[in-house]
């Protein structure tokens, strides 16, 4: 078995669903506009910088979820994902999920944004399998919080290491794409690492190694 594993926001994505479903409930009026918004830059601009705390963005991120109901959240999710993340979506990244799946290929999003974001995402890629933070459920409602280790970081190749015991997969090969430098734990655990629109950091580090960097940008 061969496993190609892809980050989503700003690598499959042409943008970061995350600060885009942030920004769009802003929009909406479902949380404080303005002040909410404002928030979200600070955190986006944080993990663009490699400080983000992790644990705190989530609880902020997480809260709106547990002010309305799931029938409310999901009807929101599927306009945002019509309107803000179909437009992400560009030829090339399908093209290189539609490569690997002609090889035969397993295929696998790994992604800090959370599992109510990114499934519906997933999904568009036509990729089965999601490892996402998970927001906790209780009774039918979202509390606000999260279950497990997030998939952020060296969260990222936990989970990936957790996911293949459990299915007791041993792959002989293994592609990661990411564009963030908060991806060079898994970056650095796999067969080919790819850098995809690199930031900065991730873009020197890349050159250095010698790894191919490419864009998936129309």
């Amino acid at each position: 078995m061969q496993l190609a594993i892809f980050d989503l926001d700003n690598t499959l994505l042409a943008g970061d669903s995350d600060h885009a479903w942030g920004q769009f409930l802003a929009d909406i009026g479902a949380v404080d506009g303005e002040a909410y918004a404002q928030q979200n830059q600070i955190f986006y601009e944080e993990y663009q910088q490699g400080t983000l705390d992790i644990d705190a963005f989530l609880r902020f991120s997480l809260a709106p979820l547990a002010k309305y109901p799931i029938e409310q959240l999901h009807a929101w999710r599927e306009q945002f994902v019509a309107e803000k993340i179909a437009p992400m979506v560009t030829d090339k990244a399908k093209n290189l999920v539609e490569h690997h799946r002609q090889r035969g290929d397993e295929m696998l999003i790994i992604t800090a944004t959370n599992a109510f974001v990114t499934q519906p995402i997933a999904e568009l890629f036509g990729i089965e399998h999601l490892l996402a933070t998970q927001p906790s459920i209780n009774e039918g409602k979202y509390t606000g919080g999260y279950i497990g280790t997030p998939t952020f970081q060296a969260g990222k190749q936990t989970a990936l290491a957790q996911w293949l015991e459990v299915r007791q997969l041993q792959p002989t090969k293994t592609w990661f794409y990411s564009d963030s430098r908060n991806d060079l734990p898994l970056l650095n655990a796999v067969d080919h690492p790819v850098a995809v629109d690199p930031d900065k950091a991730l873009r020197e580090y890349a050159l250095n190694q010698g790894w191919p960097i490419i864009s998936l940008r129309d």
